[in-house]
Formats: C-alpha cells, sequence, structure tokens
C-alpha cells in the first residue's frame, strides 16, 4: 500500500474563529483518534492532493511536531461551494488490528464483449475492504476476461485473501453493455424471423 506523508502541527485553539483562520491561510484543521488520546492539528491543505484527489488507496504517515502517526483518512469535509477542505479525520493505525477501506477496482483482461461491439461500463469504482492493516490490498483485480455482451461480474465471484469484502455479493462491479444499435438489431432480427415464419405458415394454410 502506497503512503502519503504529511506534516502538522499541535493546535492550541479549537475554536471555529482559529479554524476559520487556519484554512484562510492554506491549513486543514484536522484530528486523528483511535489512540489513547485525539490528537488535534493542522497541515498544508498542499499535502492532501495526493491523498484526496485520486482513485487510489493510501496509508498516511502523520508527523505532528515530531510525533509519528500510522493512519487513514477516515473523513474529510468540503465547503460547498470553493470546495475547500474543510476538515479532516484520521484514524490511528495498529498493526494487529483490523480497518476498512475503500478499495479501487480494476479491470484486468479484454472481454469477447468489447469485440463485439459493447462497452465495459464500471458500476462500481471502489469495494469496501476489511482486513488488518498488512493484508489491505492497494487494489482489487476484477477479471473481464471472459465476459461476452450482456454479462458482468459480481461482488461474490471476486476471490478474497486475507481479506473480507463488505459489499453484498449481489451487487454488480462491472459489466459489458449491449450498445443501443445493437439492441435494436436483435430485436428486428427476432421479429423479422417471426414475420417469415408466420407467411410460410399462411402460404401453407393457403396451399392446404
Amino acid at each position: 500500500m502506497k503512503s502519503v506523508e504529511i506534516i502538522g502541527y499541535k493546535r492550541a485553539n479549537l475554536g471555529k474563529t482559529e479554524a476559520k483562520r487556519l484554512r484562510a491561510e492554506g491549513y486543514v484543521p484536522s484530528v486523528i483518534y483511535g489512540g489513547e488520546e485525539q490528537v488535534h492539528f493542522y497541515a498544508p491543505m498542499i499535502l492532501f492532493r495526493e491523498l484526496v484527489y485520486t482513485d487510489e488507496a493510501h496509508f498516511v504517515n502523520l508527523n505532528v511536531e515530531g510525533e509519528k502517526f500510522e493512519a487513514i483518512l477516515q473523513d474529510i469535509q468540503f465547503h460547498p461551494v470553493s470546495e475547500i477542505i474543510m476538515h479532516a479525520d484520521f484514524l490511528q493505525l495498529f498493526r494487529g488490528t483490523k480497518i476498512k477501506m475503500d478499495i479501487p477496482v480494476r479491470p484486468v483482461g479484454v472481454p469477447p464483449g468489447i469485440q463485439q461491439g459493447g462497452k465495459l461500463i464500471k458500476k462500481l469504482r471502489f469495494l469496501t475492504i476489511k482486513a488488518l492493516p498488512k493484508d489491505m490490498p492497494e487494489y482489487i483485480e476484477i477479471d473481464v476476461s471472459q465476459l461476452g455482451l450482456g454479462k458482468s461480474v459480481k461482488v461474490g465471484e471476486i476471490p478474497t485473501e486475507n481479506f473480507e469484502i463488505l459489499n453484498s455479493d449481489l451487487v454488480t462491479i462491472m459489466g459489458i453493455e449491449v450498445p443501443r444499435a445493437l439492441r435494436g438489431k436483435s430485436v428486428e432480427d427476432e421479429e423479422g424471423e417471426e414475420g417469415e415464419e408466420g407467411e410460410e405458415t399462411e402460404a401453407e394454410a393457403s396451399a392446404e
């Protein structure tokens, strides 16, 4: 699992006015919990870029005035208009304790359905995984090499090793969408075949 380094500074004042001032100066008011006590700190917003604006999952190495923590980003709040980061919550990691993370999925293989004119559609970008930190995968590979038109892969079909998938087994992760043009063509073909059969039947009836 990749890691992001974030350097922070302890907060002496936890008031709203102070938090507003920190944001105006380009910092993110934050907290880390899960250990013996919560640690309130602030860190440069620019250091969150690799952690937040990505589809990848990361552990976070926090250094708060020399005190080091390994953590994951548990929650983050954005301003509804400006979209600046308002606050971040981190959960401290302990190697013997299982955690939950949203892990990205990646298709592997070339689906036959693509060659038949279909399109690979992702229904889920992430799967919620529960595992020990050492067993947490960086991403989940989804084998799509056998998918034909209209076929899909569900959560229950994904092999797991040293981790648990918390999503429902019946949820579709990705599949091959049948293009509208092909759907229309298949319907016309079926109707045409039925029509021809009907004409033959009428001709046979006349002959009789």
